[in-house]
This record gives C-alpha cells, structure tokens and sequence, in this order.
C-alpha cells in the first residue's frame, strides 16, 4: 500500500519529533510549508509555548518582491530578529518532514545569517 505524500511527511516528521524538543534554553525551530506561504515559530516544548512567530503573510514580508525561496529567507530573518529580542540565540530545528532543500533550506540560512546559531 503506498503512502501519500502528506502520510510519508507526517511519518518523518514524528520520527523528527522523538529526537528534536524545545526548551526554554534552546526552543524548537518549527517549520510548516504551504503551497504559496511558509510559517515558522520558536516553541518551547517544556511548557508548550511559541516564544516568537513569523511567516510570509506578515505585512513587511508579504510586500516583499521576490520568489517563494527569497521570501523564506525574509521569514528566517525575521524570527531571528524577534527571537534575538526575546532572548534566544541558540535553538533546534525541526524541518517537520520536509526535506533541507529549497524554502526549508532558505528560511534556516536566513535565520543563520541574522544570528541564531543551530
């Protein structure tokens, strides 16, 4: 019986799961991609709260030219920079079964190079 792509994801991603959790020290990088938009929040697992947010539907990022990857970027630049304020530098990221390839892979060098170190 084969697997639909969203099945196959959610697999992998409770894989992921049994090994990358968030805490208060260092939170969960938590991504989900859409068709057309690409979320992401910093989680602490411990006691389930998202300490920052940011996607591509934001005001400043949705008015933004550029393809969907440069847009992720803009997105991993903007958590980085509401959880630097936060007081968060380190984190764990958690891809959510995509593959580290293409928007996933944009948001988390963004995040990098505004300064979140994983």
């Amino acid at each position: 019986m084969a697997l639909t792509k969203n099945e196959r994801r959610l697999r992998i991603k409770s894989r992921i799961r049994k090994v990358v959790s968030g805490t208060e020290t260092r939170p969960r990088l938590a991504v989900f991609r859409s068709n057309k938009e690409i979320y992401a929040q910093l989680v602490n697992d411990v006691t389930g709260e998202t300490l920052a947010a940011a996607s591509s539907r934001d005001k400043d990022i949705a008015k933004s030219e550029g393809n969907k990857s440069e847009i992720a970027a803009l997105v991993g630049k903007s958590l980085a920079e509401k959880a630097l304020k936060a007081g968060v530098e380190t984190i764990s990221f958690d891809r959510g079964g995509y593959l580290y390839h293409g928007r996933v892979k944009s948001l988390a060098e963004g995040a990098r190079e505004a300064g979140l170190k994983f």
